[in-house]
């Protein structure tokens, strides 16, 4: 019985996630091909960072905007609706 509720939940916990991955089902793609914080095209600072917030993919240049994003999510948001297509 254990053994049957820890695989419900490994595989529960699996489609989360994967539900949760960039470009993943329900996922809005960030269609931009600039960072949302510093406005500085994506791949200048190196391989872009992509994240999930909710349903939203969001690219950055660099790990710092990162940061900067998570701590004021509301500042960068005009931003984001914005670089939809």
């Amino acid at each position: 019985m254990k053994t049957n509720m820890t695989m419900a939940f490994i595989t529960s916990t699996f489609a989360l996630l994967s539900c949760a991955a960039p470009g993943g089902a329900g996922i809005k793609r960030y269609t931009s091909d600039m960072c949302v914080v510093t406005d500085n095209k994506l791949g200048s600072m190196g391989d872009p960072v992509t994240k999930v917030y909710g349903n939203q993919e969001v690219k950055f240049c660099c790990k710092p905007c990162v940061a900067k994003y998570e701590k004021n999510p509301e500042k960068y948001a005009k931003d984001l609706a914005a670089a939809k297509p």
